[in-house]
């Protein structure tokens, strides 16, 4: 993108900061009919949290990132993140952190924008799910993301689930291994973020998720590898017979 003026020179950014924590029996709100997901219980339509955490509130899901292993921003990691907000001249981006990382449209559209005529919910809106790279992280929180990379994209439809970021090299397998092989079985694309945040989409996706919270749970076990292809397997038999 080339604008009559550097982006990085005059517009500053927002400053990033720790986002709050919670301790177990601390109300994070109301349900109102939002969908309840890890680290979290109902009493009275009112959500509580159940482990020292870092909540992540939507108008669709309550949920907390546990502090043990919440995922800390690394500068070149490739990670999926859904934008929270849109601010003046870039994109807040919930990478499932303490930190939120800033988009800014430098970084984030490939032609000149003129920030002040421009609705930027036309490049990115809420709750569009990005395959980005963090291009900055500083010890004061500042996280930067970036669409210049390669295979950054908005990812379109599918799901997006999370994982330990720890797990996330089982996962994926020596050399793309086990990832590849949820792939060519449950016929499904699949981008894996650093992050610990998986976007799926494709028929068989309910099989991809089932294969991947197993490899989640008995990452350490032994002969796990054959496990997850006779599932996958089995699978396939299945949907040829129907």
């Amino acid at each position: 993108m080339e604008n009559e003026e550097n982006d990085d020179d005059r517009i500053e950014e927002p400053s990033m900061s720790r986002r709050e924590i919670v301790v177990p029996g601390e109300c994070l709100g109301e349900r109102n009919g939002r969908k309840l997901g890890r680290g979290v219980y109902i009493e009275d339509e009112k959500i509580y949290a159940k482990i020292v955490g870092i909540p992540i509130i939507n108008e669709n899901e309550i949920k907390l990132i546990p502090m043990s292993g919440a995922y800390m921003p690394v500068i070149n990691d490739n990670i999926i993140g859904i934008i929270s907000k849109i601010e003046s001249s870039g994109w807040l981006v919930d990478i499932a952190s303490p930190y939120e990382a800033y988009l800014p449209v430098s970084d984030g559209v490939d032609e000149f924008v003129d920030i002040h005529k421009t609705d930027l919910s036309r490049f990115f809106d809420i709750g569009d799910v990005i395959f980005c790279k963090l291009s900055k992280v500083t010890r004061d929180g500042s996280v930067r993301a970036s669409m210049r990379s390669l295979g950054a994209r908005k990812l379109f439809g599918g799901v997006v689930m999370d994982i330990e970021p720890t797990k996330v090299p089982r996962i994926i397998g020596r050399g793309g291994s086990m990832i590849n092989m949820i792939k060519e079985r449950t016929d499904s694309a699949i981008y894996v973020g650093k992050n610990g945040l998986i976007w799926i989409r494709g028929d068989n996706k309910e099989k991809a998720i089932e294969a991947i919270k197993i490899i989640e749970k008995e990452s350490h076990s032994t002969g796990l590898t054959d496990r997850i292809e006779k599932l996958l397997d089995v699978q396939g038999e299945e949907n040829d017979e129907n």
